[in-house]
């Protein structure tokens, strides 16, 4: 990414600024005589600021410095189906000076990751734009018969102050929740031990909550259709729910820590037996605070593609929510960041890219940018050591269309992952 370098304003000294005209002819002047040479330098002033005044007022009436020049994407015209490689190379690095103003009015969940260090400067600088903030920080493992929660090395207490005096975004650090399942579900001592590491973290570090990843690993682990433990399960993530709302944070008195619970979205038009369905909604929505929906990850190297379709995002909150839309304002809808640079010759391969190597292609490879009417995604392809390439990325006018569709059912936003952006996407939010 370019980095804006800073101009050095000098102002340079007119040498023949106030150099007098010599020596008048006469030693003594007459009164007429006087009166002229009087007279020349309110002429000379007068003169000079009918010029001046106009020229300065035209300038910084028509031509303001660049930093204030800057519009929204929106009124630069950037957000649209036909770009060129130009106009985001041209563009994505220029933010609107107004970052204190949403588009987006419902609230937004953004992911920030150790691995892409960028966005926890992205975090401080568009914290108006971010009611949650969710550095991925925690697992919470089995060891032996105890449990352990690993990663406060990752903790970051200075930048966690410093998105709290800025007075916008709640922190709620993500735990990934890693004990075997089996034995967990089955010792409510293990329950309370957890939820005790949990709550005590967030109390001595500071947090407004947590935001906890189970389901996925549960599925894995091949327990969910067992009707027993999954009623466990949900009654774990009640429980702790319940105990985090009855902690007051001690960032705002006013408020309880919170609970956001992360949910893969389904890749069918029904539901499977490990999918989280209505019925896990409806049982959870009155313990937690919201619900961290996975719509992104939809194509991989064996079956490139789009991110993430918005008809598959579409039946997504359908098949959650129904034609009622009850329960809508709990989904934080999920917007990937990220791309993909797929292998589509001799076999598979490929993989996710962020901003900064989407740039470096669009450099080198000066592509035709092509708009997907069914995905509603830009993409383009490209040849390199005669593989040929599919590079899916998120543009301004995909992240729109994705925007609108949780405006359109009341939803919230979740975005993974800030640092993989690229800066111009923070004006749509």
């Amino acid at each position: 990414m370019a980095t804006a370098r800073r101009r050095d304003r000098r102002a340079t000294a007119d040498s023949d600024a106030g150099r007098r005209s010599g020596k008048p002819a006469q030693t003594y002047p007459t009164r007429a005589m006087a009166f002229s040479i009087c007279r020349l330098p309110f002429i000379f002033f007068f003169s000079f600021s009918l010029v001046v005044v106009p020229l300065a007022l035209y300038f910084t009436l028509y031509h303001p410095r660049s930093s204030s020049s800057v519009l929204s994407v929106y009124e630069r015209g950037l957000v649209k189906p036909n770009v060129a490689f130009h106009e985001i190379l041209d563009e994505h690095s220029r933010v609107s000076e107004n970052r204190t103003r949403r588009h987006f009015e419902s609230p937004v969940l953004a992911y920030v990751t150790p691995w892409n260090s960028r966005g926890y400067e992205m975090a401080k600088l568009f914290s108006s734009k971010l009611t949650h903030v969710s550095p991925v920080w925690y697992d919470l493992k089995s060891k032996g018969k105890d449990l352990v929660l690993e990663g406060s090395h990752n903790a970051d207490a200075g930048w966690v102050s410093d998105l709290h005096k800025n007075g916008h975004s709640l922190v709620l650090p993500r735990v990934v929740l890693e004990a075997f399942p089996a034995e967990f579900f089955t010792k409510k001592k293990q329950w309370r031990k957890a939820i005790d590491i949990i709550v005590k973290e967030c109390e001595e570090m500071g947090y407004d909550g947590i935001v906890l990843e189970s389901w996925s690993r549960w599925a894995a682990y091949g327990v969910l259709n067992d009707s027993d433990l999954r009623l466990m399960a949900l009654k774990f993530i009640k429980h702790l729910g319940e105990a985090l709302h009855s902690v007051t944070s001690t960032t705002n008195a006013s408020h309880h820590l919170e609970l956001i619970y992360v949910i893969p979205a389904p890749h069918s038009q029904n539901l499977g037996e490990y999918d989280f369905g209505p019925q896990d909604l409806q049982e959870l929505r009155n313990a937690v605070d919201g619900f961290s929906l996975m719509t992104y990850d939809f194509s991989s190297p064996q079956n490139p593609g789009p991110n993430a379709p918005l008809k598959w995002i579409q039946s997504s909150l359908q098949l959650l929510l129904g034609d009622a839309k009850d329960g809508a304002h709990m989904i934080f809808l999920g917007i990937n960041f990220y791309g993909n640079d797929f292998i589509l010759s001799e076999g598979l391969g490929g993989g996710a890219i962020t901003g900064g190597d989407y740039i470096s292609l669009l450099e080198k490879h000066k592509p035709l940018i092509r708009w997907e009417e069914k995905s509603e995604e830009h993409f383009f392809i490209y040849t390199s050591n005669n593989h040929r390439h599919a590079v899916f990325y998120p543009s301004l006018m995909s992240i729109s269309s994705r925007l609108n569709e949780a405006r359109a059912w009341g939803a919230a936003l979740s975005i993974w992952e800030i640092g993989q952006g690229l800066d111009y996407f923070f004006d749509l939010l």
